[in-house]
């Protein structure tokens, strides 16, 4: 596993799990909304909020923009006039970056457009979050590579090959890469999800860091995708998932995802180390429960140890009866009441 640097600190390896917070356009458009979820976030402990800046009319043909677009969770009558009321303005953006460094949280965003990265960049961002809708889209892709900032690529809507694509086409250009293992449905049924592709992505792609963005119900997936090695963890996030809009559905209100952050900070101690060992902690609980060698009879000064006159019992303070077969035969060097632990000192080895 690599490891890929974001303001101060470094994403991968044995460092903490980087926690995003995906606001997206949970905002409504609102600024007010918008830091107000940067609070909670903070709160909650993620480690960046990200939204999504686009050029309406970049990203959209005439034909796209007038697609009639009437539902619940429409904020316009088009397509076009529903993305432009969810899209904030770049003194907004310039507003909730600075709001985000005064509130000591890192703010991103995903430029879906060259004109976007092109802004993010000026603005400051310190990593580019690509969109899984435009893992296919090479030339947004190498855009973004060449500002010399951290890529991290959802992988939605995708197979292995496209992965392998986009993943050769940044690394050519950038070596900071991370790779979020995604599936792009609203929410996710479980089954459809497939952590053990994080599994895949570390050893395929072992100079990348690799991690997790999901849009499922609950907060299970990501705890446990960290136990499968994910270091980068993104989960949409709401005040309210009842609110119009079609990505609160599969957010996370403020109270399940300070849960999931503590369960991720909780999963990542008790990972651990890869050697197996007695705990300090646990050595009191071993002598209490533990079983030593004890004399099963009266066991005279000079006398052989055999197994008729010896058994287990606790407390484990004793000689272990792992060594059992080592006792037999050797001789007590005093005399050993019945049910007495014996200790190493008790014998002639």
């Amino acid at each position: 596993m690599s490891e890929i640097k974001i303001n101060n600190r470094f994403i991968g390896n044995s460092h903490p799990v980087y926690i995003i917070a995906e606001i997206g356009i949970n905002h409504q458009g609102d600024i007010d909304i918008a830091k107000k979820l940067i609070l909670e976030a903070k709160d909650c402990g993620a480690d960046c909020v990200k939204f999504q800046k686009r050029s309406i009319d970049r990203i959209l043909t005439k034909e796209g923009l007038n697609m009639p677009y009437v539902n619940n969770n429409s904020f316009g009558n088009t397509y076009g006039e529903h993305k432009i009321a969810l899209e904030l303005s770049e003194k907004d953006y310039l507003t909730l970056f600075e709001f985000s460094n005064k509130h000591n949280i890192d703010f991103a965003a995903s430029g879906w457009d060259e004109e976007s990265i092109d802004f993010l960049d000026d603005l400051g961002v310190p990593f580019f979050k690509m969109a899984s809708a435009d893992i296919t889209n090479f030339p947004l892709l190498e855009h973004a590579a060449k500002k010399n900032k951290p890529l991290i690529i959802s992988t939605g809507m995708s197979d292995m090959n496209t992965v392998e694509k986009a993943v050769a086409l940044i690394s050519k250009i950038n070596s900071q890469i991370g790779i979020l293992q995604c599936t792009s449905t609203y929410p996710t049924s479980f089954d459809q999800i497939h952590l053990n592709v994080i599994t895949t992505f570390n050893e395929k792609f072992s100079d990348c860091v690799i991690g997790y963005s999901g849009h499922e119900l609950g907060i299970a997936v990501p705890i446990a995708s960290v136990s499968l090695g994910a270091k980068i963890i993104e989960r949409h996030f709401t005040l309210d998932r009842t609110m119009k809009g079609g990505d609160h559905a599969a957010s996370l209100e403020p109270q399940g995802f300070k849960k999931m952050v503590r369960d991720i900070r909780n999963i990542e101690q008790a990972m651990g180390g890869y050697d197996k060992q007695m705990q300090d902690s646990e050595t009191p609980i071993f002598k209490k429960l533990a079983k030593s060698i004890v004399s099963a009879t009266n066991i005279a000064k000079g006398e052989t140890i055999t197994l008729e006159n010896i058994t287990t019992k606790g407390p484990g303070t004793g000689i272990s009866p792992m060594k059992i077969n080592e006792l037999i035969g050797k001789t007590a060097n005093v005399t050993i009441p019945v049910d007495t632990v014996i200790l190493e000192e008790n014998i002639d080895w």
